[in-house]
């Protein structure tokens, strides 16, 4: 009986081998194994991806009273994730004069309730994961709560001290974004 158990879990070990050797292969390799040599089609040259840097002058072109307050970096990053696997690949964070500043007496400086953050992300998926993780954990804490607005691989994170008026504003510039 126990035989049997056992073959069985050598074809799964099999078949998960099998598959992960497929996984790494890219167009490039494909074509090479196709034909022995490599395509003489021209490429297009990699589009250069759009960094939370180059949207906020971007965004800020459109929403004036926005104003660049920090450049996130692997030392200063409070959350930890620049970087990391399926996290954001860079990220800024911005003020908005349109915030009464009794209002955000004491926040700390690059705290999304000044005004907000740009973060962009290795996919969609990964900004939408983002987006919905931090909508699951502020939904039961008005004072964290934030306007969220995912556009390709970036989302903008909105101060909830702006109005829906105003916080509509970034709504439009992020969909000019992607």
């Amino acid at each position: 009986m126990r035989q049997p158990a056992l073959s069985a879990a050598a074809l799964v070990i099999a078949l998960g081998a099998l598959t992960a050797c497929g996984a790494g292969s890219d167009q490039k390799n494909d074509e090479t194994k196709n034909t022995g040599t490599a395509s003489a089609a021209p490429t297009k040259a990699p589009t250069k991806a759009l960094t939370a840097s180059d949207a906020f002058k971007q965004l800020s072109g459109k929403v004036a009273t926005a104003k660049l307050s920090g450049v996130v970096t692997e030392d200063n990053d409070p959350n930890k994730l620049l970087g990391r696997p399926n996290q954001y690949t860079s990220k800024i964070t911005f003020t908005d004069s349109r915030i009464k500043a009794e209002d955000v007496a004491g926040t700390e400086k690059g705290s999304v309730g000044l005004g907000g953050a740009i973060e962009v992300f290795p996919t969609a998926a990964d900004a939408q994961a983002r987006a919905d993780y931090i909508q699951s954990v502020t939904k039961g804490m008005p004072m964290l709560l934030e306007y969220d607005y995912v556009s390709g691989t970036m989302l903008v994170r909105v101060s909830h001290y702006l109005t829906p008026t105003q916080a509509a504003d970034y709504k439009t510039a992020a969909a000019a974004l992607g």
